[in-house]
């Protein structure tokens, strides 16, 4: 039996992510710690329990800062709202949320000016749709997922658009725009797609190892909306397995049963470290025989919060 891996490129992190943790690490550099951190920076079990041993505390709210002190927000954005509660708490506040996020933010805040009613893609309870939706309070209906378009029933006579979170499912994200379509035709669509450039990439790589895999392994944390479509996209285009792990320890001997082809991606919040890892367990299993599969080159880069290179010119970093 002729074992190998199939390593998906582009995986890992993204230039949101990258662009996040460096801020929480420049951040602890230049002010000492503590730093807080509303919310997790990432959803990656690894990296924050990296940024806690450096001296960075996770909150669930402003309100559990000390007044005075620095906090930063997550890379999947915050409503209007916390920005108001930390400046009523005096706190310093360092902006980490994605570029691409706040793009979506600033259709929601756009759409709401014109009295439209968003209908925002995404799943409820998460982060980054909670912020998005905070940006137009009572003028966003979240449709999760394709019941969801089945049965949203907006306001009679409103303006509609559709706008979605910017990690889900591509396919999912397209079928559920096709049903409000066709049960709102005249929905209007947001000036440029919302699903991020890493989130359609890392989709676009693993379907194309999918149907060669009898067994995919995507290295990212539960609460990652990102990694837990790899693995459902895996699924859908072929693969005949596919789990979703955070560390190689988790990986379980019988999943090797039968196995020959094993396809290997990761989130766009993990880092490259938890991936080297698992290439080193399949190897002590036989699957030394590594091929990477490029789905797409990539190379943007997001520059630092503003307040944060304000202050490192100042202190001359």
């Amino acid at each position: 039996m002729a074992k190998r891996v199939l390593l998906a490129a582009p995986r890992g992190y993204c230039a949101g992510v990258d662009r996040a943790v460096i801020t929480v690490e420049k951040a602890l550099a230049l002010y000492g710690a503590p730093v807080y951190v509303r919310k997790q920076i990432v959803h990656n079990v690894h990296v924050v329990a990296s940024l806690e041993s450096k001296g960075a505390i996770f909150v669930d709210e402003t309100d559990e800062v000390p007044e005075g002190k620095t906090v930063v927000f997550s890379a999947h954005g915050v409503a209007p709202l916390v920005h108001e509660q930390a400046a009523a708490r005096s706190l310093k506040t360092i902006d980490a949320t994605c570029p691409l996020v706040t793009k979506v933010h600033m259709e929601a805040r756009r759409f709401a000016a014109e009295d439209a009613e968003i209908l925002l893609i995404g799943h409820h309870g998460h982060e980054e749709v909670e912020g998005t939706a905070g940006e137009a309070v009572g003028q966003v209906r979240i449709v999760d997922g394709l019941d969801g378009a089945r049965t949203v029933e907006p306001t009679p006579g409103k303006k509609l658009v559709w706008l979605s979170q910017t990690t889900l499912s591509v396919d999912e994200t397209l079928d559920a725009v096709a049903i409000l379509k066709e049960r709102f035709p005249e929905i209007q669509d947001p000036p440029s797609d919302d699903i991020c450039y890493a989130t359609q990439n890392r989709q676009e790589a693993i379907k194309t190892i999918a149907p060669q895999a009898d067994l995919v392994i995507v290295v990212g944390s539960k609460n990652s909306s990102n990694s837990v479509r790899l693995v459902e996209v895996a699924l859908e285009y072929g693969a005949k397995a596919s789990y979703l792990v955070d560390y190689a320890e988790e990986i379980q001997d019988e999943w090797f049963s039968g196995v020959e082809t094993i396809g290997l991606t990761s989130g766009a919040s993990v880092p490259e470290i938890l991936v080297t890892d698992v290439l080193k367990t399949l190897a002590e299993h036989g699957y030394g025989d590594v091929e990477t599969i490029t789905a797409m080159e990539e190379s943007l880069l997001f520059a630092l919060p503003p307040e944060l290179r304000k202050d490192m010119k100042a202190a001359g970093i």
